[in-house]
């Protein structure tokens, strides 16, 4: 089996993973992918698709069955979980359909919607809907955005090794501006006191 194969074999399952935790990126690199024809344009919608459903079930689990626990509680202090909350309360139906395409909402929102009344059927029926619009949105971005891709990699492939070792700096400033907005994060938090969820009427 050739490179080409083995990213053909795995690449759907890679993207699946990607899909369920990091979103719209590996949403977008699958459809680049199945531009450059490792695996067809069909796979990356599917494995798209699938990875965002199970893990927003996962996460309605998580919210339904381990509210208490330090990782839920760690959840409904955050800004973005409220906000969560106001709509699940106003818009239930329409908030599951749209939540993951609005950026800071992924996370927070079926665990929110797990603490609600909100049953776990027609979450999943919406879950499901959502999750296929959302991939075939931005696969397709991938799939079409594939040919500047081709051409931004042909223009920087005199300047590989330059790019090698620049890389890294850039990299390392990130990594540090992470830690300093993770480190600030954590210190809002521990001066907010944590919110706890209303219950939700299912409408």
């Amino acid at each position: 089996m050739d490179f080409g194969q083995l990213v053909g074999a795995i690449g759907p399952w890679a993207i699946a993973l990607g899909a369920g935790f990091e979103g719209e990126t590996a949403a977008i690199a699958g459809g680049v992918m199945a531009h450059r024809a490792l695996f067809p344009l069909w796979a990356a919608f599917l494995a798209t698709a699938f990875g965002a459903v199970v893990a927003d079930q996962i996460f309605f689990q998580i919210g339904r069955r381990f509210r208490d626990r330090p990782f839920v509680v760690h959840v409904r202090q955050k800004p973005a979980f409220a906000k969560a909350v106001g709509f699940i309360e106003r818009y239930p139906t329409g908030f599951i359909l749209a939540f993951r395409f609005v950026y800071g909402f992924r996370t927070v929102s079926p665990i929110a919607i797990g603490l609600s009344t909100i049953p776990l059927r027609r979450f999943a029926i919406l879950n499901i809907v959502a999750a296929l619009l959302w991939s075939a949105v931005f696969t397709t971005i991938g799939y079409l955005f594939g040919p500047t891709v081709d051409r931004i990699i042909a223009a920087l492939a005199p300047y590989k090794t330059e790019l090698m070792i620049a890389f890294p700096i850039p990299g390392t400033c990130l990594l540090l501006w992470l830690l300093w907005r993770r480190h600030r994060q954590r210190r809002r938090e521990r001066m907010n006191p944590p919110f706890h969820a209303p219950e939700i009427a299912e409408s």
